[in-house]
């Protein structure tokens, strides 16, 4: 079975920033893309903040198996309509890889519930990356601890909802760690946040990196049919319900009525 992955990106310092462009000349999004593709059984496909319906139309979606997410100066001009869209996408059973500076993206905030901040630096320094859940598909293959030489901190507290597992941590040359692996569920989709990813380093050219992004794609996707009319609330009638019984008592709504959502 292929795994149908569309890695979105906003797009933006690649088209404004030179050391970004020439990291990534064919934007985050088409060197992830391309790793991803060098791994039997993921197709990736791309998507952009500047294509209608920022690329993610409701039958795209329909087909996305895992979605892949990068953003960072341009969180506020998502559409709060795709928004929606990509969490019920989430609840009804598509995967999501949230990256680096995505955890302030509107997706991210809307599955988590919470602020998501924590505090950061942009200085160029060391990360260590400990792997804490060795048995974990996502860190399938990689040795108990890599280096990046080059990236931008982020410090604890982060301001995340307790994982349903932390799967690596980091450390940084300036003394901060930093839950950089962590996993929820939402609905009938896995959640995946990973750290590593400021658009000044070549973090996506890494080998470990690309290993994670790919393993967690697999973990991710969820081969069941997805979920049908996931936000739906219906109003089932006393003659449906499994066990006869006789009504009573005052009724705020009406027979048949949609009631309040």
């Amino acid at each position: 079975m292929t795994i149908k992955t569309v890695v979105w990106n906003e797009n933006v310092h690649e088209q404004h920033n030179k050391v970004v462009s020439d990291i990534y000349p064919e934007g985050i999004h088409g060197t992830i893309a391309a790793s991803l593709n060098a791994v039997p059984g993921i197709s990736a496909s791309t998507a952009t903040l500047q294509e209608p319906e920022h690329g993610l139309p409701q039958d795209r979606l329909d087909q996305t198996d895992v979605l892949l997410w990068w953003g960072h100066a341009a969180h506020g001009d998502v559409e709060d309509a795709v928004v929606e869209r990509v969490a019920e996408a989430v609840w009804s059973g598509m995967g999501l890889i949230v990256l680096h500076s995505g955890h302030f993206a509107k997706v991210f905030k809307r599955l988590m519930g919470t602020p998501c901040n924590l505090t950061w630096r942009e200085a160029g320094e060391r990360e260590r990356l400990w792997v804490t859940a060795r048995n974990h598909p996502i860190v399938a293959g990689l040795p108990d601890h890599f280096e990046l030489e080059n990236e931008e901190m982020y410090g604890e507290p982060f301001g995340i909802p307790e994982p349903e597992q932390t799967i690596m941590i980091s450390w940084f040359q300036g003394g901060e760690v930093f839950r950089s692996g962590a996993t929820w569920t939402r609905g009938a989709g896995r959640v995946f946040y990973f750290r590593p990813g400021h658009e000044t380093y070549p973090t996506y050219h890494n080998e470990n990196v690309q290993t994670v992004l790919a393993n967690a794609v697999q973990w991710a996707h969820n081969p069941a049919a997805r979920v049908q009319n996931v936000t739906d609330a219906p109003n089932v009638p006393v003659e449906a319900a499994l066990e006869p019984f006789e009504a009573r008592g005052p009724k705020l709504h009406a027979d048949g009525e949609e009631g309040f959502k």
